[in-house]
């Protein structure tokens, strides 16, 4: 018997039942009574239960034609009808009234892998009960079998309480020396799927009493069923315990790639990814660069003057804030430590420009300039497959105060927040309120780096809790400026991003090998 390593635990154990059923499994013995003369012990054994009543004298179920057989099994086996071997039987269709507390009702949906489930059961009347019971009682080796919505989950009874079926098949034995339940089972389990294909029905498929009675299957002689059985047995726990060790491997490859991520940007963002080049110009020139350049676009009147301006600086092993006139100490927000040629920082101050989109809905036009929302970027980047559009004369006012350009950068800030986008395309276009503009000095700042900064897990939780509102929830502008960041040397910032790029280029590798 050869299976593929590359199976499933639910491929593996189909693939068992599968060599179980075709006679694969077990070897067999010359010795073995055949299976033809197992069925016609059982067919002597009806005659004389339907003599004494004990069972009903079903119409004669048709032979077995060759078409009807879909695959070769040992000479010392048969194809019978499933209603030739057993007593087929099935519960009330009809809905019984239900009582507070009486005798449970079990349906298709109390039928789960190979358990009754009682959770949420329903209770029927004693009269109701022997009404039912007096059709299809159900005793100790019996099998129960779904044959409404999710068909087949069949059950062995070991029966701890008293029970009527609704909706559920009743396959009981005609005689316990003769008929292997197990062996029956583990038919069932496999050729359930077959049934599902050919099942009745629309939005809930089921299978009838006589489709289950002239259903075929393979029977083996008796000795060799008991020889499957406890193959069969032998081996599902072990493909149990494989499948438990296929589920947590399966939960750690999806995991992986993500968690790998925001441990490299957060190893990233705290200084630890590279090492430090003490001749890298420290990242508070940079920003001393910045507040000149801010300081010329003012008087210029190419920007306005922010009268919250944010420093950030260290005094007796503190971190301070100075916003005008007024100066805190800001430990509580710091949550690491940074090399020492890093800055902390605001959003905000290393932006020429942070602004968001038209509060105003437009009138859109069939053709014309693209108008994004955060629909068109939510992916991670900017996609025009569904984008609404805008007149050019629309566009060139809107575009005014908000100028999204080749470099810079957007930031969803409406429904689903803080996913940074890099704007790499020279098409023209607008943007409606939910999405920010962030054009930083790039000379100063890599635009790259800013992105997977603003991945980080340190930036990724203050957009959660600075994230308001109820429905399409709103990560306002202040708010945003306001997010503090760890900034690098520039240089620095470079080889970080080069980094950072190899290793999620060799995750990938991985995850595809």
């Amino acid at each position: 018997m050869k299976l593929n390593n590359n199976m499933t635990a639910s491929q593996l154990k189909n693939a068992i039942l599968q060599y179980a059923v075709q006679g694969k499994l077990v070897s067999q013995n010359p010795n073995d009574e055949p299976a033809s003369v197992l069925l016609e012990k059982i067919r002597k054994e009806r005659k004389a239960l339907i003599k004494a009543g004990k069972i009903k004298n079903e119409k004669p179920l048709l032979p077995i034609t060759d078409e009807e057989i879909p695959f070769d099994i040992p000479k010392n086996w048969e194809w019978v009808r499933l209603g030739e071997y057993l007593d087929v039987r099935d519960g009330t269709h009809d809905t019984p009234k239900y009582v507070k507390k009486g005798f449970p009702l079990i349906t298709s949906k109390n039928l789960n892998n190979g358990q009754l489930n009682i959770e949420n059961i329903q209770f029927i009347s004693e009269d109701d009960h022997a009404a039912i019971s007096t059709r299809s009682r159900v005793d100790d080796g019996d099998i129960l079998f779904a044959m409404i919505g999710s068909i087949g989950n069949p059950v062995i009874i070991n029966k701890t309480f008293d029970f009527s079926i609704k909706n559920v098949a009743l396959f009981k034995k005609i005689n316990p020396y003769l008929n292997n339940m197990k062996y029956i089972f583990y038919i069932l389990m496999f050729v359930q799927e077959d049934m599902k294909k050919i099942a009745l029905g629309g939005v809930q498929s089921f299978v009838s009493l006589t489709f289950l009675r002239n259903f075929i299957i393979p029977l083996s002689p008796l000795s060799e069923q008991h020889r499957i059985v406890e193959r069969i047995e032998e081996i599902l726990p072990l493909i149990n315990e494989y499948d438990k060790v296929e589920q947590t491997l399966t939960t750690l490859d999806n995991e992986f790639p993500e968690k790998l991520k925001k441990s490299i940007l957060q190893s990233a963002i705290q200084g630890k990814l590279i090492p430090q080049d003490s001749n890298d110009e420290p990242a508070s020139v940079l920003l001393e660069r910045i507040r000149i350049e801010k300081k010329k676009l003012i008087k210029e009147g190419k920007i306005k003057p922010n009268k919250e301006e944010s420093i950030i600086f260290r005094r007796d092993n503190s971190h301070y804030e100075k916003r005008g006139k007024t100066e805190r100490c800001i430990d509580g927000e710091i949550p690491f430590e940074i090399p020492e040629s890093w800055a902390w920082v605001r959003l905000g101050e290393i932006c020429e420009k942070l602004t968001d989109g038209s509060h105003i809905t437009p009138k859109y036009i069939n053709n014309g300039v693209p108008f994004l929302s955060v629909k068109d970027i939510s992916n991670g980047y900017i996609c025009f497959d569904n984008v609404r559009y805008v007149s050019n004369k629309e566009h060139n006012e809107m575009y005014k105060r908000c100028n999204p350009e080749r470099g810079d950068i957007l930031l969803t800030k409406v429904g689903t927040t803080g996913i940074p986008v890099l704007i790499d395309t020279d098409i023209h276009f607008s943007l409606f309120v939910s999405i920010a503009l962030l054009k930083i000095f790039n000379k100063q700042v890599n635009n790259i780096f800013l992105i997977s900064l603003l991945q980080s897990p340190f930036v990724k939780k203050q957009c959660k809790n600075k994230t308001k509102g109820v429905g399409n929830k709103n990560w306002v502008i202040r708010d945003i400026a306001n997010t503090l960041i760890p900034l690098p040397p520039l240089n620095e910032q470079k080889r970080i991003q080069t980094c950072i790029n190899s290793f999620f280029s060799l995750s990938y590798k991985l995850k595809n090998i």
